[in-house]
């Protein structure tokens, strides 16, 4: 029986990477974000080298009907994941007060509206198999408030308590629910947020896309709730669980600030 799985976010970073590992363990993977070049690429390379279809689909999942779009087409290709990763996200670095307005909301919608509503819409085809797991994609961000990266750090605080209150809605059912929150990235997360002041010091503590996903997947099928890769991060988020948040502020906003 083919076993399928959904990607979002799937042309670079780590939503590539996830493609790639999940094609060689034998899963035929579905698709979509935003670059259709980068998707039809990727998809050609799979189909090349492993014995593993690939669709794509190349469309803005920040837009209300992407969800909807996503849901029709494993529709009519009949086919019904057992394996959803929402990775699709990105974040802006800055003031809040000093940044576009719009753009803070298109990225919260993208972080979390577009979550839900794909999540809510997938769950009845996730439901076919016996046996499915959800990823969700947070960030280390999402352990304490970061100053000037406001929005974006709210948004994954979201995802992740989303993602455990889900896990607990579900437990009864073939569905587990895992959240993984990575911690710097060699991605281009980075650049798209305007953090390029930062490039050399997160070179120092960069996991490649490659190890994250390795990570994610090993604890998505472990039915992990929580996934933090890297002992540095793990350590980072076990300190600001119990230290002052006032402090914790302080020294984060340091860290952000040019």
């Amino acid at each position: 029986m083919k076993k399928y799985a959904l990607v979002t976010g799937a042309s670079s970073g780590i939503g590539r990477a996830f493609a790639l590992q999940l094609a060689q363990k034998g899963y035929h993977v579905m698709l979509t974000a935003r670059s259709g070049p980068n998707l039809k690429g990727l998809a050609e390379y799979i189909r090349s080298n492993y014995k593993a279809g690939a669709n794509f689909l190349a469309l803005d999942l920040s837009k209300v009907n992407a969800a909807a779009q996503i849901k029709q087409w494993c529709d009519e290709l009949d086919i019904a994941p057992s394996i959803l990763i929402n990775n699709a996200g990105f974040g802006l670095w800055g003031d809040f007060p000093a940044l576009d307005l719009e753009e803070q909301i298109n990225m919260h919608r993208l972080n979390t509206e577009a979550l839900i509503r794909l999540t809510h819409n997938m769950l009845p085809l996730l439901a076919e198999n016996e046996r499915s797991y959800i990823l969700n994609v947070s960030s280390t961000a999402a352990y304490q408030a970061v100053p000037t990266l406001s929005v974006y750090a709210a948004s994954k605080a979201f995802v992740l308590s989303f993602s455990r209150a889900l896990r607990y809605e579900l437990r009864q059912t073939g569905i587990s629910v895992s959240c993984l929150c990575p911690g710097p990235t060699d991605t281009g997360f980075a650049k798209r947020a305007g953090l390029d002041a930062l490039a050399e010091l997160a070179e120092k503590f960069n996991m490649s896309a490659d190890d994250v996903a390795a990570v994610g997947l090993k604890g998505l099928f472990k039915g992990k709730a929580e996934i933090i890769p890297g002992t540095l991060n793990k350590i980072s988020a076990a300190v600001v669980r119990h230290a002052p948040k006032k402090i914790i502020e302080h020294l984060v906003a340091g860290l952000y600030k040019q």
